[in-house]
């Protein structure tokens, strides 16, 4: 780490009030070495990892970090207040902070230096050295690990504050390892909780931490269980999942463990090794502020027998290893629905796009072509617009099978591939459509974990997942398609189809409105991916109905406007957003008119009590509108950029400006007004909002409520995206 930090990148009395503040101060630091190529860039990137998570921790330390492609090379600055900074730390303001920045590809070297950083501010010795320290140049060698921090102190002027002789060294040799054993103590204190299983033997500990950017948070709650372990006599083992890789715990340490401890805010890589153990599953942070307790959680539910469920016999599933183990069946049906949504949406973009340009080109008869193996003349446009038209057709006759093979693929993983794209197949074929395609994969997926609950006997188990689950369960949800279900599912989808294309007047009017407020509900989430799954499945033929031809265009139009209303307002009135909420702002312009939804989410994360009430309103505006003048999309997908392909093109744009408009005046009225009961935001776009005093901390409703709210719809969104990761 020697040359990550210098004294030029160490101020002892930083003078900033706020985080962001905080952070443009060390940051212009950086950029004066010329570590930090664009300082507004970088700093939009802080502000982005900040809003994932809080990196205030407990004892006055505050870690903003983020890797940029805007760093040079990794760097450290560190900052030292007075009167403290409000990083969101439970227990309150921090005076030592650290900025850690690195580049966008580090090497797994720097990583390591980095990390190193985040082990030593567990050692309480090291704190209160940089709090006693009164030179730039020692403080940087105290962080580099060239003085140890009784060293440090014994040099500083100001008397009283010198550390304890013999304190440990805090140097290069407190550098993690991504395997580190914690040796045992003494024997844990009878109020430590339960005794080690055998009694003549520590209790036993393997854990996993992991943050999402890896650099910080997961080293420091790996130092903090290792050393909560000593404490309390415990053998404990950490797999630490950081940016600079890791090396997976040896399955005989998982073997002879007597409990496990997850601390992640991302998904636990191969969780399923610690099937079967009892487990505590946690936050990353819960293991930086109190180890101890997650050690006597997981010994006492060792001591009561409580273990987690063993693995399957082919593995979980890749949606599961995306949840934890106390999700309820509604939150891991959702997962499942949305497993079959994410591969099949590609699917809907590439046909229904193919088949919109097969009719620009080829004009609306071209559906009754001739098949182009037959016929097809290079120089004639109708050739190549009967080649697009029949190309997509082909990929949309995977959308049934694909999304019932997929649900049933997130709930029994890969053996549930083969009855679910059956099932899906019979759809098609007993016109069933998109219904039936849910109903076979939730069936598929039941019947293959319910064939591999049963006791095999060993000789036939290599041919299980080969030929005997594909077999059973293929002719099972084959049985119940064809003679039970399909019939009344195919019913149910013909009265759907029927009913849509009878709607007219003021129903279509408030199917519209209802597909606006549901686009704009929570910005591509579930009720968003309903909305669009609906009117996709009713484009998703060969020959539409102008109804639906309506419906995906208000869906489409409504998903358009929150990202575009928040660049328009952002442009408007700029002094009611920080700098970094202008920065995405310029952005949400393209993904606007790309529809993409998400391109809101920071606004909506930051202030979800103005922006998201303000996103229906002018997302039901559009969508009804968009209904009212009969618009009419064949694309499911493509934005502006197939405003060509649009019936009714003109009025189309004037129904997305109106909900623009709207969404736009709500959120700077909205907005305005907060202004107008506490001090307004800056012209330089600085978040300044004021921490409240000492005195009044956690006493105002409204703080609360908000800070509440905010929190919860950040969870949501990660929660909402983890499923399209897979």
């Amino acid at each position: 780490m020697s040359d990550t930090i210098t004294a030029d990148l160490v101020d002892l009395d930083l003078s900033a009030d706020t985080k962001e503040a905080a952070a443009r101060a060390l940051a212009e630091r950086m950029a004066a070495q010329g570590r930090v190529t664009d300082l507004e860039g970088f700093l939009a990137d802080v502000a982005a990892r900040e809003a994932q998570m809080p990196t205030g921790l407990d004892g006055g330390i505050g870690i903003p970090h983020c890797r940029s492609a805007h760093v040079t090379e990794p760097t450290l600055a560190f900052g030292r207040s007075a009167a403290g900074i409000d990083f969101g730390a439970p227990d309150g303001p921090a005076d030592l902070i650290f900025l850690i920045a690195a580049p966008a590809g580090a090497d797994d070297a720097h990583l390591t230096l980095l990390s190193a950083l985040a082990r030593r501010l567990m050692n309480t010795e090291f704190t209160d050295a940089l709090r006693a320290e009164t030179d730039a140049e020692h403080a940087a060698a105290l962080i580099r690990g060239e003085e140890t921090a009784p060293e440090a102190a014994a040099g500083n002027a100001a008397p009283g504050n010198a550390a304890d002789e013999g304190a440990a060294s805090v140097g290069a040799d407190t550098a993690p390892d991504d395997s580190v054993t914690a040796s045992a103590a003494a024997s844990a204190d009878a109020d430590t909780g339960p005794a080690a299983p055998d009694g003549d033997r520590p209790f036993r500990i393997v854990a996993v931490t992991s943050c999402p950017t890896g650099i910080a948070h997961t080293y420091m709650a790996a130092e903090s269980l290792e050393k909560a372990g000593r404490e309390a006599g415990v053998e404990i083992v950490v797999e630490t999942q950081g940016s600079a890789g890791f090396t997976r715990l040896d399955p005989a340490v998982i073997a002879a463990a007597d409990g496990v401890v997850l601390a992640h805010d991302v998904p636990v890589r191969d969780k399923q090794r610690f099937a079967g153990k009892p487990t505590v599953d946690t936050g990353v942070k819960a293991a930086i502020n109190r180890p101890a307790d997650l050690i006597g959680e997981v010994r006492d539910k060792a001591a009561r027998g409580v273990t987690t469920e063993a693995a399957p016999a082919a593995g979980s599933t890749p949606v599961e290893r995306a949840g934890t183990d106390d999700e309820g069946y509604g939150t891991r049906l959702r997962r499942w629905l949305m497993s079959g949504v994410s591969y099949m949406v590609p699917f809907v973009a590439a046909g229904g796009l193919l088949i919109a340009l097969g009719f620009a080109i080829g004009g609306y008869e071209i559906n009754e072509a001739p098949s182009v193996m037959d016929h097809f003349v290079w120089t004639q446009a109708a050739s190549w617009g009967a080649l697009l038209f029949q190309i997509g057709g082909v990929a949309f006759g995977f959308l049934v099978p694909v999304l019932a093979g997929y649900i049933a693929y997130g709930m029994a993983d890969r053996p549930g591939l083969v009855p679910g794209f059956v099932g899906g197949a019979i759809s098609l074929t007993i016109n069933a459509g998109f219904l039936g395609g849910l109903a076979a994969g939730l069936i598929a997926g039941g019947v293959v974990l319910a064939v591999q609950k049963v006791n095999i006997p060993a000789a036939l188990r290599g041919i299980m997942p080969v030929v005997v689950i594909p077999l059973i369960s293929s002719a099972v949800v084959g049985f119940l398609m064809f003679v039970v279900i399909g019939k009344p599912i195919a019913e149910a989808q013909k009265g759907m189809t029927d009913w849509l294309g009878g709607l007219t007047g003021a129903n279509a009017v408030l199917l519209g409105a209802l597909l606006g407020l549901m686009m704009c509900f929570d910005l591509g989430g579930p009720v968003n991916k309903v909305a669009y799954t609906f009117a996709t499945a009713g484009i998703a033929v060969a020959n539409p109905s102008d109804s639906a031809m309506k419906v995906m265009a208000a869906v489409m139009a409504a998903g358009m406007v929150p990202p575009l209303a928040m660049a328009l307002a952002t442009t408007v009135r700029g002094r009611l957003f920080n700098r970094a909420e202008r920065e995405n702002g310029k952005a949400a312009w393209v993904l606007g008119a790309s529809f993409i939804s998400e391109g809101a989410i920071p606004f909506a994360a930051a202030d979800p009590l103005r922006v998201i009430p303000a996103s229906m309103a002018g997302g039901a505006v559009t969508g009804a509108l968009s209904m009212v003048f009969g618009a009419t999309l064949r694309a499911p997908h493509g934005g502006i950029f197939v405003v060509p392909l649009i019936g009714n093109p003109l009025l189309y744009l004037v129904a997305i400006a109106a909900g623009v408009g709207v969404t736009t005046a709500l959120v700077i009225v909205l907005k305005g007004l907060r202004g107008a009961t506490g001090p307004a935001a800056p012209v330089t776009g600085e978040d300044t909002a004021p921490a409240p005093a000492a005195g009044d901390a956690g006493t105002s409703k409204e703080t609360v409520a908000a800070r509440t709210v905010r929190r919860c719809v950040r969870l949501g969104v990660c929660v909402q995206f983890m499923p399209s990761a897979i």
